[in-house]
């Protein structure tokens, strides 16, 4: 893709607003990343955690105002998000809740000097998602399919795939996106610290290649050696390579292990545990 192409379509999300003199410290006493030091405009990931560290709602926190926040989740949990954070509140001077809008991922534009553009980290390219706003005037649409490869490319999770509550932010490569170290307090961040300085997850998600054949289902077993080592939670075809997919594989396997399916197909990992 040149520098210069755009590439557009509709980004499905759930919208939850936070806002009051209080808003910013409530979000960092909540979230797993440092959103009180964001200046306006600005945005990053973040998570919300169940006291044992398990996801909620993984989030694109956006400073829309000294005041106010935007938050981007995934379009089955805005409700569930909007719940936890009222329900913990208790005396913070913040409102939280719903809201409508729409959000349209542009592949290749730079976000700089607009106030409508939120930062997009999830495919591995220079992407902003504007929010309430139409695309670029030539901007090409892009493929669900194309995204879906960019996305397993860029070791992206998603929840209801590679997120549920049997995973920890850790085996998900999360910490080096959506969670900042040096915060203070907030929901699940201490078995968080404790794997991150005294441990290793023995499990974490990698790339792997497929050899060609149906796309396989989700949570397919990974085996090495006669050993179940993994399971395959998204696919998509690749041009150049086949068939990629998203897989958590245990940590001792090294990138470039064969791999096989329960169907005889072969399997390689690439890269580096999360």
């Amino acid at each position: 893709m040149a520098a210069t192409t755009l590439q557009a379509a509709p980004r499905l999300r759930s919208f939850v607003a936070v806002r009051g003199p209080e808003a910013a410290a409530y979000l960092n006493r909540m979230v797993s990343n440092e959103v009180e030091a964001m200046a306006v405009g600005e945005s990053c990931e973040a998570l919300l955690l169940t006291p044992k560290a398990r996801i909620v709602a993984p989030l694109r926190a956006w400073r829309r105002a000294d005041d106010d926040f935007l938050l981007l989740t995934e379009p089955d949990v805005g409700d569930r998000l909007a719940r936890e954070l009222v329900r913990a509140r208790f005396a913070a001077k913040c409102e939280i809740a719903v809201e409508e809008h729409r959000s349209i991922l542009v592949i290749g534009l730079d976000g700089s000097g607009r106030d409508d553009a939120v930062a997009n980290d999830d495919y591995g390219v220079p992407a902003v998602e504007l929010v309430d706003t139409d695309p670029p005037a030539g901007a090409a649409a892009i493929e669900e399919a194309e995204l879906e490869r960019l996305r397993i490319l860029a070791r992206t999770p998603r929840l209801g795939r590679e997120l549920d509550d049997r995973v920890m932010p850790a085996e998900a490569g999360l910490e080096h996106r959506a969670i900042s170290f040096t915060k203070g307090c907030y929901p699940g961040q201490e078995p968080v610290a404790r794997l991150h300085f005294r441990g290793h997850p023995n499990r974490g998600l990698r790339v792997v290649v497929l050899d060609g054949g149906e796309l396989p289902s989700y949570d397919a077993e990974l085996v090495h050696e006669g050993r179940a080592v993994g399971r395959i939670t998204s696919a998509a075809y690749d041009a150049e390579r086949g068939m990629v997919a998203l897989a958590y594989v245990r940590r001792e396997v090294p990138a470039g292990s064969r791999l096989e399916l329960g169907d005889g197909r072969a399997a390689w990992p690439l890269g580096e545990t999360a």
